[in-house]
């Protein structure tokens, strides 16, 4: 004989069931004929990736082309982490890609870069090629292939390059927020709502130097911080109905992005390394700053064309964020194998 409260109880644990195995259902034990379990959430395209300085780092490039300034050779070394910080999962809590951010940066400021961070694949063929490893084509290519001769002074030197590091984060500078929450002690109205609010303040800071090659003359330095904030908002409301509890709350929460903050402070002094190397007086350059004239700069980059190939290649279309997207291009057709 089952009692009443028994029979709520299973009510309660069929409904469980059938809730844990709807959602159990999208879920499959065998890989489906595309070969995977499930189809990943998500569908975002591919954007640009900005800072409030990158307008100010592609004026700089038309500007020097505008007067044809010569562009110094450059070059970035380490700017590591310095603050020795740690997220509670045992990673690093601020980027190791400083390095690849100022990269970034020259080339949207229309910098000539040469590469000395990773040197491994030059240095690895250079050493092939010093044993007639590889070969190039020769005059009567594909029967008639030279083996790769090495050139005295084949590879450009640097004029000038970046080094420094992330050197401050602080936490919590400032914080506030509030809790309030209300209700009446009468049993026919027991209701109650709750409300939170919460934001703080934390910063980040960089100190990069820019180095003469020939002479190791520290010939500039930027220090700068950025601030980052957060907030949350929560609000809830309690109540009794017929003998059910019902706690319904909702919430929002905001972080400003630690790492984009630390792009921000290397492209800001990126503008002012440039600057001054380019003989650039201040802003006011970029007042009558047009379009680029090589059509080679987007909000993604710019380089130094390898070939001649500015007015057909891909160079406007780099911050897109549907072009060669298969969902949102339609060019983009998907090959079949």
């Amino acid at each position: 004989m089952i009692n009443g409260q028994t029979a709520r109880r299973l009510k309660t644990v069929v409904a469980a069931s059938a809730i844990a195995a709807l959602l159990g259902g999208c879920i499959s034990a065998s890989a489906g004929p595309q070969g995977v379990y499930a189809t990943p959430i998500g569908n975002a395209p591919v954007t640009a990736n900005p800072t409030p300085y990158s307008a100010a780092l592609y004026c700089m490039a038309d500007y020097a082309r505008r007067y044809n300034l010569p562009s110094p050779r450059m070059a970035v070394g380490r700017i590591s982490d310095y603050t020795g910080t740690v997220s509670a999962d045992g990673g690093r809590q601020i980027t190791g890609g400083a390095s690849l951010m100022a990269m970034s940066a020259l080339a949207k400021s229309g910098a000539r870069i040469l590469e000395r961070y990773d040197t491994s694949v030059s240095e690895m063929e250079l050493r092939y090629a010093n044993n007639r490893l590889i070969g190039d084509a020769g005059p009567n290519a594909p029967d008639d292939v030279e083996y790769r001769r090495i050139l005295a002074g084949s590879v450009p030197g640097t004029d000038f390059y970046i080094v420094g590091g992330i050197t401050e984060v602080n936490y919590n500078i400032r914080s506030g927020g509030f809790d309030m929450a209300a209700g009446q002690a009468a049993t026919d109205t027991p209701l109650s709502t709750a409300f939170s609010g919460k934001s703080f303040v934390m910063n980040i800071a960089i100190d990069l130097r820019l180095v003469q090659t020939t002479t190791l003359e520290v010939v500039d330095v930027v220090s700068y911080q950025k601030q980052i904030i957060g907030r949350e908002v929560s609000a809830g409301v309690f109540d009794f109905l017929n003998g059910n509890v019902f706690d319904i709350s909702a919430g929002e929460g905001g972080l400003e992005p630690v790492q984009l903050a630390v792009r921000a402070l290397i492209e800001r002094a990126t503008v002012e390394f440039m600057a001054n190397l380019y003989g650039a007086p201040g802003p006011e350059i970029c007042l009558s700053a047009g379009p680029d004239p090589l059509g080679t700069v987007g909000a993604t980059g710019g380089y130094y064309p390898a070939y001649p190939n500015t007015g057909t290649n891909n160079g406007e279309t780099r911050a897109d964020p549907s072009r060669w997207h298969d969902r949102r291009d339609g060019d983009v057709r998907r090959s079949r194998y």
